[in-house]
């Protein structure tokens, strides 16, 4: 579990008593014991009140929270207060603020405004991190270390430009490997010596977020952002350490955060934690997916919620108010694939500033007689109840999808073939047909064990790297079932394509080979036409955005084009590779042709649904030394059913016993386990 000391879901949120007085605090303990909660985090915007100047630093504040709480039953997530660093610091060292992707240097202001190759920045957020471990090394309340908050951003100043010239060298050793791998021949941008290498952004090679002149050096500048944002972390979390080897360290990730290669980051953190803000449009299983790939960035370890809000955003176009039931529902959902904490952004809504309008336990009415009050209690006790009996539960999954930073920046950085090609809608696309059939999904990265898997699916692998394609070439061999779409095997892990035919290093798997890409526009379709029946797979559906034109070398033609100049050219094809298959898919397709191509492929191993249930009724499983836990949860907003047939199970939230076909009312929540 992540910290024994409290052996349950841990309950609660930030907490920021320093933007109120004593009064309130005490009527905050007095809330808090009526919701349940028993974990607040603290200290995570405190730096300059923790630090007023260079040379002082003062914690006696920070000391009177921790014992207050403690005293109280509330436990402490710590944090290292280096999310933003003093406005004292940024005018005597200026080399801390960042500059810009326009060129231009900040001043003090906003969070995320430390330069990560600052010398200043780390030298003193190391040195508040080891402070805080010193003092609060043997207080029995800190349960875990929270450093910093939400890392993201990037900084293009003359540190950095300097910082991403070292780092080339580690990784090039010579600038003749550098001119090779970025193409530089292209255009006369050939180097002779590192100090003529500038970041890329709009002074330069960069311009509109994600358009570049050269893709190598946009790729290599994301991955050396993300490597010396990770190097700030690591640095906090090594300066604490040192004081208290036995407390977890996280930082709160930002789900599918485009920035930052997480699958880097969870190497590095003793649990993965994450804050999780859907839109108003945010599909449910978009959610589902994420809190998977959370989950996969730790090999299937239980992570934490560290942040939702309990009502409402602030900060996106329409913030609406989650209905009745609907954060008890997604708290719940978080906990069905992998979460063993359960926390908010914030406990008390703040009276200025850009988040007070951001939903909070406590209102700004200031009492217990509000729906999110009463909502959040309720819950809390039901948390209460269930004690240990979820924590360290773990997901079983047979089926596996592909999620590679790596790969999604290398698609949103190419210059064609369509700026309708997006990579986390198209691996979502699959994900959701599996989603919608209640089958258990792992996210994983290429570094992953593929040999627990039957079936592994990698939407869009246009970046294939390193020894990846003879990974799943032995994968395949040994009975697995690979599926991959259009757009795949084009480049290394330089951008530089493969040459040969696509799809590069995977043609040998996929017994193809594609000539062209032809790339419409959305509103244009084409048709996948079955060549025969294949069990659920039959008749005709539609595609669109990109057509491979491909060749079968071996590949069994499942489907073909029923439209334009390509008619009749392979769409879908099957490769018989050793003991396995490789399936290819050369264009994006419909979701009734997704709904039955998984079908067809669980089917094929034997793969079934957890339950079969009304769309809208999402069905995820824990299990623990062989108990299992099925949560059902409805999120529709009408009673929905799902099927038992004839066994018998136990409710642990209502404690009824259901068996055959059963009813769950709207927004509700189920958590199913064998009678004892």
């Amino acid at each position: 579990m992540i910290n024994d000391t409290l052996p349950k879901i841990w309950y609660g949120g930030d907490y920021n008593p320093e933007q109120w007085h004593e009064e309130v605090w005490n009527e905050d303990i007095r809330m808090f014991k009526l919701a349940g909660i028993d974990v607040a985090t603290l200290n995570v915007f405190a730096w300059a009140r923790n630090q007023p100047d260079e040379d002082t630093y003062d914690f006696a504040a920070l000391d009177a929270t921790i014992d207050r709480l403690y005293q109280n039953g509330i436990y402490t997530c710590l944090g290292t207060s280096t999310a933003a660093h003093p406005a004292w610091m940024a005018i005597k060292y200026p080399d801390v603020l960042r500059v810009d992707y326009q060129g231009r240097k900040r001043k003090f202001g906003g969070r995320h405004n430390s330069c990560p190759n600052s010398p200043t920045f780390r030298k003193y957020s190391e040195r508040m991190a080891e402070k805080l471990a010193e003092r609060y090394k043997d207080h029995p309340a800190v349960l875990i270390w929270h450093i910093n908050n939400e890392y993201g951003g990037y900084c293009y100043c003359d540190n950095c430009a300097e910082s991403f010239r070292n780092w080339l060298k580690e990784q090039y050793q010579s600038i003749e490997a550098v001119n090779k791998s970025w193409n530089t021949a292209f255009w006369g941008h050939t180097f002779y010596d590192w100090d003529e290498i500038v970041p890329p952004n709009s002074l330069s090679e960069e311009w509109d977020g994600n358009r570049t002149n050269f893709q190598g050096i946009s790729l290599d500048y994301r991955r050396f952002q993300s490597d010396r944002l990770l190097e700030c972390f690591k640095i906090e979390r090594d300066a604490i350490r040192k004081h208290t080897p036995n407390i977890p360290i996280t930082t709160n990730l930002m789900g599918l955060y485009p920035e930052l290669d997480y699958f880097k980051w969870g190497k590095e953190m003793d649990v993965v934690s994450w804050d999780n803000y859907p839109s108003i449009d945010t599909p449910v299983s978009m959610t589902a997916m994420t809190h998977d790939l959370m989950r996969g960035l730790k090999n299937g370890k239980p992570f934490m919620l560290m942040e939702q809000t309990p009502s409402q955003q602030n900060w996106q176009a329409y913030n609406s108010l989650k209905r009745p039931g609907v954060m008890r529902l997604w708290s719940y959902q978080a906990i069905s694939r992998g979460a063993d904490t359960i926390l908010f952004f914030q406990l008390r809504r703040s009276i200025g500033a850009t988040e007070k309008f951001h939903g909070a336990v406590i209102e700004h009415v200031g009492h217990e007689h509000t729906r999110v009050f009463r909502e959040t209690a309720a819950l809390g006790k039901e948390l209460g109840k269930l004690s240990d009996q979820l924590i360290d539960a773990k997901i079983e999954a047979k089926i596996a999808i592909v999620f590679d930073w790596e790969n999604r920046w290398g698609i949103d950085l190419t210059s064609g073939p369509s700026i309708a090609l997006d990579y986390v809608k198209e691996v979502h696309k699959y994900y959701d047909a599996l989603y919608q059939q209640n089958i258990q999904v792992d996210m994983i990265g290429v570094e992953e064990d593929l040999s627990k898997y039957d079936v592994v699916i990698a939407p869009v692998l246009y970046m294939v790297k390193g020894d990846y394609a003879q990974k799943l070439e032995e994968f395949v061999s040994n009975g697995g079932t690979f599926v991959t779409t259009f757009f795949s095997g084009i480049v290394d892990e330089h951008d530089l394509v493969t040459t040969g035919g696509y799809p590069g290093k995977l043609r040998k798997l996929l017994g193809i080979w594609a000539e062209e890409i032809d790339a419409l526009h959305p509103d244009q379709h084409n048709r996948i036409v079955m060549k025969e029946r294949m069990g659920r797979l039959d008749g005709e559906y539609t595609c669109n955005i990109l057509f491979d034109l491909i060749h079968s070398e071996g590949a069994e033609v499942v489907a073909e084009y029923g439209d334009d100049f390509y008619k009749g050219m392979p769409v879908v094809t099957k490769n018989t590779f050793g003991a396995g298959d490789a399936w290819y898919i050369a264009s994006s397709p419909d979701g009734d042709f997704l709904r039955d191509f998984i079908t067809e492929i669980c089917s094929a191993k034997e793969i079934k649904p957890l339950l079969k249930s009304d769309r809208g009724v999402e069905v995820s499983q824990r299990v623990k030394a062989d108990r299992k836990f099925l949560f059902v949860m409805n999120h529709n907003d009408t009673t929905s059913s799902f099927e038992l047939d004839h066994v018998q199970k136990l409710d642990l939230l209502s404690g009824e016993t259901l068996t055959g076909t059963a009813s769950i009312a709207a927004h509700q929540v189920m958590i199913l386990t064998d009678l004892e």
